[in-house]
């Protein structure tokens, strides 16, 4: 991926030392064109496109946002409430992440959403123990930590 990178920067400078105009256009022009250079030699790499990667980066970050605001107003309006309505509990959670990395950003992301919080990860890294503010449905709240947080994750890293 980094050699991607590299070389991707250096078809842009080429570029803009080619056409002689050193401002931002020549080197977004050269960068898109290096950007299409590397995706049409694509086979002669190992690693899949690097900016496929980026744009995974990107994708977990909207859904974190978009996950945080939900979750936020989710405890507004348990907090403005006159009659608790939640149920508090723990549930483990068994992942698919295989990495101390994965799991750590897993962990990060849970804890930094409202009304959720790792607790304990077990030894062999495959089970999280999580804290939840509301527990109506368990498997829900795992199929939701699933087909978000760690598919998202799994994108960016494999």
């Amino acid at each position: 991926m980094a050699f991607q990178i590299v070389l991707n920067l250096i078809i842009a400078f080429v570029w803009m030392f080619l056409n002689t105009t050193w401002n931002g256009i020549a080197f977004l022009t050269g960068y898109i064109l290096g950007l299409l250079l590397i995706g049409a030699m694509r086979r002669f790499f190992p690693q899949r496109l690097y900016i496929v990667r980026v744009w995974a980066i990107v994708k977990l970050i909207l859904l974190f946002l978009k996950e945080l605001v939900r979750a936020s107003l989710e405890m507004i309006r348990e907090i403005i409430r006159p009659k608790l309505h939640i149920r508090p509990g723990i549930f483990s959670y068994r992942t698919q992440l295989s990495s101390d990395w994965e799991v750590t950003l897993l962990c990060m992301l849970i804890s930094l959403t409202p009304g959720s919080l790792p607790l304990e990860i077990s030894g062999n890294k495959r089970k999280l123990f999580i804290h939840a503010l509301d527990i109506k449905d368990e498997e829900k709240l795992r199929n939701d930590i699933r087909n978000t947080f760690e598919k998202a994750i799994m994108e960016v890293t494999r």
